[in-house]
C-alpha cells in the first residue's frame, strides 16, 4: 500500500474514533477528555523514547531544547485535561486542526511553489499554508452551522487562529525532528509518522485554549 493511501486510511479511522467519542459525549460518557489525555500521554511517552534513543552528543548540545519541549508536553497534559471537559471545544479543535492539516497537505502536493522553511521541513509551501488557514476555517465555520444551524462570525477568527497556531506547532516538532537527527517520531500511524508527527498542531493551540478559558 502506498505512503499516500496509508494517510488516508488511517486518517479516516482516526476520524471514525473521533466520531464515536463526540457520540459518546452524547449519551454522558466523557469519552473526548480521556481521548485527548490519551493521546497528549503517548506524545510525551514518545518523545521520551526518541530522547533515550538520541545520540549522546546531539544530546548533550540540544537538552535544552529537548528537556523545553518534554516539558511543553506536560504543560499541554495539563491544557487537555482542563480544556476536555468542555468537550465541544475539544471537538471545534480537533475539527480546525484536521481540516488544516488536509488542506495544507493536499493543496501544498497539488499547487506546490516555494517553501515556507526548507531548512526545517522540505514539503512545506506557502500555498499549503494559505490553503490550510482557509480550510481549518472552514472547518470551524462548519463545525458552527452543524452544532447551532447558525453562521458564527467569530468562529472565522478562531479557526484563522487555531489554523496558524497548528502550523507552527508542526514547524517546531519539525525542527526538533531534525535536532535529532528524525524523519518521524514513531511509526504507530502508518502514512503519519507517531502520535507527534499527527498531533503537532496542538502544541501551542491547546494552551492557548487553556490559558484563555483560566
Amino acid at each position: 500500500m502506498s505512503n499516500t493511501k496509508q494517510r488516508v486510511l488511517v486518517g479516516l479511522i482516526m476520524a471514525a474514533i473521533a466520531a464515536l467519542a463526540a457520540t459518546a459525549e452524547y449519551f454522558g460518557f466523557h469519552a473526548v477528555r480521556y481521548l485527548g489525555i490519551v493521546v497528549v500521554l503517548a506524545m510525551i511517552v514518545e518523545m521520551i523514547i526518541c530522547i533515550t534513543h538520541t545520540n549522546k552528543d546531539t544530546l548533550k548540545a540540544n537538552w535544552i531544547y529537548f528537556g523545553g519541549f518534554l516539558a511543553w508536553l506536560f504543560v499541554m497534559l495539563a491544557a487537555v485535561n482542563t480544556v476536555g471537559q468542555r468537550p465541544w471545544i475539544m471537538l471545534l479543535l480537533l475539527l480546525t486542526i484536521s481540516f488544516a492539516d488536509m488542506g495544507a497537505w493536499f493543496f501544498g502536493k497539488m499547487i506546490g511553489g516555494d517553501k515556507m522553511w526548507e531548512r526545517l521541513s522540505q514539503n512545506k509551501t506557502w500555498a499549503g499554508q494559505i490553503a490550510g488557514i482557509l480550510c481549518g476555517t472552514f472547518g470551524a465555520v462548519l463545525y458552527g452551522l452543524l452544532g447551532t444551524d447558525m453562521f458564527l462570525p467569530q468562529l472565522m477568527w478562531i479557526g484563522i487562529s487555531i489554523s496558524l497556531l497548528s502550523q507552527y506547532g508542526d514547524l517546531t516538532a519539525s525542527w526538533i525532528k531534525r535536532k535529532m537527527g528524525l524523519k518521524d517520531f514513531g511509526r504507530i500511524l502508518p502514512g503519519h509518522g507517531g502520535m507527534l508527527d499527527r498531533f503537532d498542531g496542538w502544541i501551542y493551540a491547546l494552551p492557548l485554549i487553556w490559558f484563555i478559558m483560566l
